[in-house]
Order: C-alpha cells, then structure tokens, then sequence
C-alpha cells in the first residue's frame, strides 16, 4: 500500500462517521423528528458531533497524504494521525458526556490534541515546503 497510514487515518474516520450518522438517526427515530435538531439536546450533540467530525477529517487526511508522500518519518506521522484519531474519539465521547451535564474535560481534551495535531501537520509542511522545494 502506497500511503498505510492515510488509508488507516481515513478508514477510521470513515468508522467513525458511519458511527455518529446512526446516532443522529437513532435519536430521529425517538423523537420522530424528521429534519435539524428540533429542541432536543442529544440530536443536538450527535449532529455537532458529527459536523465537526466532517469538517476535520478531510483536511487531516489531506495532510496526513501529502506528507506521507513526501517521504516524512514514518513513526512521527503515525504518531500524530494517532493523535488526531484519539483526539476525535475524546471530542466524541466528552461531546456525550457534556450533552448528559457532565464535566466537559474529554471534549476539551478532544478539541486541543485535535488543534494540536493539525497544526504541527500543517507547519511540518510549511518547513518541507520552505527547506526542500524553494
């Protein structure tokens, strides 16, 4: 396989959305709520959960691609995709948790390894672009 970490990165991702779309439709389904959120809280989160999920992935995926193309130490991008993929499971499980009234530690932890990750991958291509390519 070209690019084993990428493929890895995005078929977990892949899971993990198939995984938050049922929730959105199982809490559909319990509160015969056909579109958006209505007044219900856990839609609320499982939908926020989802979108935000959608919008991280792609662009995580996308670095994770172009960096492992570059030839980037293999281990350093395992290890921060892995980041990036805990961090996603922390922001899901806390956004739960925070919906159920609970300390909203998890999805604060979820949120900044997700930051964390995301920017050391786009500075990492920063310094690839500035030291290999000018």
């Amino acid at each position: 396989m070209t690019l084993p970490v990428t493929a890895l990165t995005a078929a977990i991702c892949a899971l993990l959305l198939v995984f938050l779309a049922f929730q959105v439709v199982k809490n559909r389904i319990r509160t015969k709520t056909n579109f958006g959120a209505g007044d219900d809280d856990q839609i609320k989160m499982a939908r926020g959960s989802h979108a935000n999920l959608a919008e991280h992935a792609p662009l995580a995926i996308i670095m994770i691609a172009l960096l492992e193309l570059a030839n980037a130490h293999h281990w350093w991008l395992t290890g921060f995709a892995g980041l990036f993929l805990v961090s996603r499971v922390l922001h899901i499980i806390g956004m739960n948790q925070h919906a159920a009234g609970k300390n909203p530690a998890l999805r604060q932890a979820g949120v900044m390894g997700t930051w964390i990750s995301m920017a050391v991958m786009a500075l990492w291509i920063v310094y690839l672009f500035v030291t290999v390519n000018l």
